[in-house]
């Protein structure tokens, strides 16, 4: 049976949802997942999108998925910057991700963008590989740095004179 790629539609919001939460799950964080299926709709289909997702379905059903939303670099200027390339487990081996992949990248090069980037696990070494073998630079030398909310409200709190 035949996949195919398509730019999803708020309808395939509980399914993108579901993606993430499988998504979680293989990288080890199952509880980590704080958007619910509003956020999905509204910050993906709303008035002002947030991200930008393309799904893959095989028997009308979405199996996989792209999201990515525009970012800016200083030295680039507008890029994309894929958030997840999700295929669920039992079709993976079908080339769905590589097709997901491909058309995240295709997307790029039609925007005339000079960039793309995402973040891959240093122990997910099939995504590592498929990555370098498509060309991409994983680069060692950059590390990715995050706040939660609770400790961006501490650091105002405690720096609030400064600011």
């Amino acid at each position: 049976m035949d996949f195919k790629i398509r730019k999803a539609v708020v309808s395939d919001s509980p399914s993108i949802l579901g993606l993430i939460q499988e998504l979680a799950t293989f990288e080890r964080e199952p509880d980590a997942v704080e958007v619910n299926l509003q956020d999905i709709e509204e910050l993906g289909f709303g008035a002002a999108p947030a991200f930008e997702c393309w799904v893959a379905t095989l028997a009308e059903e979405v199996v996989g998925m792209a999201l990515f939303y525009p970012r800016f670099s200083t030295w680039k200027g507008p890029t994309l910057h894929l958030e997840d390339l999700i295929v669920q487990e039992q079709h993976k081996g079908k080339g769905i991700g590589t097709a997901l992949y491909q058309k995240f990248i295709q997307i790029a090069e039609q925007r005339k963008l000079r960039r793309v980037e995402w973040v891959v696990l240093d122990w997910n070494t099939p995504a590592v590989e498929f990555y370098k073998k498509s060309g991409a630079d994983v680069l060692d030398d950059w590390r990715t740095v995050q706040m939660d909310l609770e400790t961006m409200r501490n650091y105002i709190k405690q720096n609030h004179e400064s600011i």
